[in-house]
């Protein structure tokens, strides 16, 4: 409000006077008035009976004393009084200051704000939305209870892939994110137990899903399964698992040997990296156990999609190859890339049949330095059962892994060396210091070396009769395994590929274990705390679901320019948040934080990239009848968050 003059005498003097006009307004007595007279009490009309107070009351069976009417009235004269004066003492104070900001009006007309995280929830969101996630499991697990079974698997998801937590505490993280209000489900309905419930209903559905989900993610992205690796990796489980199929002690790299796993079995197309088949295991199974199996899978996903079998490549590692899964690839018509160990003499001498020097005329990369790659072609034989087979093997000499093999053992020798002086050191005292007992600390040093057969040692008693020990290097094992350093066997059934090829295919596996690490690390599935197989399956479905989307999103991007993982897209939104201001009237405003340039350039390259996975695919041969329809009547743009 602004007056025509700034003179502070004139402004109370204006809001003392319409002070006083509101006070006797509010303090007249009412009169019933019909225009300008008054209306006097009525006489009793004639023929009407009315009712005689000293004749008694004329309910007797109502209490005289109204008190509670008395109170009711009271109580509602306070609630007026002290509206009144809570509107006076803002008059009051509008009148010593003159003037009412816009903060204080809005200030009077709020009644509460809070702030709620978005970050990169609306891109996920949308992204499931567009495989039609939460759709797909209600339709496999229908129930009818407020919080559907796809609901509560969509924030499983969207937590895996943001904020991985414990099921405990997932109520808590939903209710501080804008999904309370996308989703028209109160936070509280989320616990544990009945995320728990959720995972129970899909468990025996987990296969049908995620081929649904998969099959509509290869269609609306278009991605090419001509080339798919394999590999193999374990996941620590916490607690105790009684009668589990799946919860073993066994071998696997970098994990320790004193807990329980689990194993699961992940295949990725070459094509943005993208999670195609997966398989839980025992955590005792052998790598090379699971192969013959994956290959059946890989076979009906392959006639699923209707992609010929023999136009695709399985990459593994050499946990994937033997004599007998080289005659399994023949027999099924598959090609494959994979390295092999050595473990066969015929193998080994392979390795260690060409000196060092020939090597250096092959070169395999544009590198020629210590960085570099060498290859010559040979002729891998394989028997079994009788049954015999040769494949193209080609035997690498890495420069970064024979550099590597050198310095590490070379450290070790060191390490060895230390050791042996210890020992030296210590002759004369008590248990060192006859020759026979020196000589026994010197062998355990060896012993509990892995370099120890590249050294020996001996203790031996000197002109003046104290004992000594004294160690030298065994030259030609030494050399023997300097010629192994960095010599890798790589074989393949595949006539065309050539030797710079093989290479580089092979060498582009690390696709598979990078998206292992992100399930690991990222998405934090190890270790896992869950009690009972059923749950097992139905959690692993969940975070390949968000290595799915993780995965096709970074695949997107990329082509649309933005060079990003999908973590780090993640990182850059972190810090989006929305303000919700609620009013006196029950309206509600949500408000979105200010954004800076660059989380305005990622999200309007995601809203293109969002927009090109929306573009109907359908009629697809590939798509069922109902899942063509369910998408047809949900045109592009129908799926995304409005916030």
């Amino acid at each position: 409000m602004y007056f025509a003059t700034k003179r502070r005498r004139t402004q109370i003097l204006v809001w003392l006077i319409w002070a006083i006009a509101c006070l006797v307004y509010w303090a007249w007595p009412e009169q019933a008035t019909v225009g300008d007279w008054s209306v006097p009490d009525l006489p009793a009309l004639p023929a009407v009976v009315t009712h005689d107070p000293g004749n008694g009351p004329l309910f007797p069976w109502h209490p005289r004393h109204r008190w509670r009417k008395w109170a009711w009235r009271r109580y509602c004269a306070l609630r007026r009084a002290h509206r009144r004066a809570v509107w006076t003492a803002r008059l009051a104070r509008l009148a010593l200051t003159g003037a009412l900001t816009l903060a204080q009006v809005v200030d009077l007309l709020v009644r509460s704000q809070i702030r709620k995280h978005l970050g990169a929830l609306p891109v996920l969101y949308a992204l499931l939305e567009t495989l039609q996630v939460r759709d797909i499991i209600n339709r496999h697990c229908p129930t009818r209870a407020q919080a559907k079974h796809g609901s509560v698997a969509l924030v499983l998801i969207l937590n895996r892939l943001t904020m991985p937590l414990p099921l405990y505490q997932i109520a808590d993280w939903l209710g501080r994110t804008v999904l309370v209000y996308v989703l028209g489900i109160p936070a509280v309905k989320f616990n544990d137990d009945r995320l728990a419930r959720t995972l129970d209903a899909i468990q025996p559905h987990c296969r049908e899903i995620w081929q649904d989900v998969v099959q509509r993610a290869l269609v609306q992205a278009e991605i090419d399964l001509n080339l798919i690796f394999y590999d193999l990796t374990a996941y620590i489980l916490h607690g105790e698992y009684n009668d589990s199929q799946y919860a073993e002690f066994g071998f696997a790299h970098n994990t320790p040997m004193n807990k329980r796993k689990f194993k699961n079995g992940l295949n990725v197309a070459a094509d943005g990296n993208i999670p195609t088949e997966y398989a839980p295991w025992s955590g005792k199974t052998a790598d090379l156990a699971t192969v013959q199996a994956n290959m059946e899978q890989l076979r009906r996903f392959l006639a699923r999609r209707g992609w010929p079998i023999e136009q695709v490549m399985v990459v593994g590692d050499r946990a994937n190859l033997n004599d007998e899964l080289a005659l399994a690839y023949d027999d099924r018509k598959i090609r494959y890339l994979a390295g092999l160990k050595t473990q066969k003499k015929v193998h080994r001498e392979l390795l260690l049949a060409v000196p060092e020097e020939q090597f250096y005329s092959h070169p395999l990369t544009d590198d020629r330095g210590p960085q570099g790659y060498w290859g010559i072609p040979c002729l891998v034989p394989f028997d079994h059962d009788g049954r015999q087979v040769t494949h193209r093997g080609l035997v690498v000499l890495s420069g970064p892994m024979r550099t590597a093999h050198r310095r590490a053992r070379a450290a070790r020798l060191r390490e060895l060396r230390e050791a042996l002086q210890e020992v030296e050191a210590k002759i004369g005292r008590p248990h060192y210091r006859t020759v026979k007992a020196v000589q026994k600390r010197a062998e355990t040093q060896l012993k509990q070396s892995s370099v120890g057969k590249f050294m020996q040692a001996k203790a031996y008693e000197g002109e003046n009769g104290q004992v000594r020990l004294r160690w030298w290097v065994n030259r030609y094992p030494l050399w023997q395994a300097m010629q192994r350093d960095g010599r890798y066997l790589l074989v393949t059934n595949d006539s065309n590929l050539s030797p710079h090829k093989m290479l580089a295919l092979y060498r582009q596996k690390d696709g598979v274990e990078k998206r292992i690490g992100v399930s690991k690390h990222d998405m934090k599935v190890s270790p896992v705390y869950l009690h009972k197989d059923e749950r097992i399956e139905a959690m692993l479905l969940i975070n390949m679901l968000a290595l799915l989307a993780y995965s096709l999103l970074e695949r997107q991007a990329r082509q649309h320019g933005l060079q990003m993982t999908t973590r780090r897209i993640i990182a850059k939104l972190q810090s989006l948040d929305v303000v919700v201001t609620f009013c006196w009237d029950g309206s509600r405003l949500i408000r979105l934080v200010p954004i800076d340039e660059e989380q305005a350039a990622i999200l309007q390259v995601l809203a293109e990239v969002l927009a090109e996975l929306q573009l109907p695919r359908w009629p697809h041969p590939l798509l069922s009848a109902g899942e063509s329809r369910l998408f047809a009547l949900s045109p592009p743009g129908s799926r995304q968050i409005v916030i």
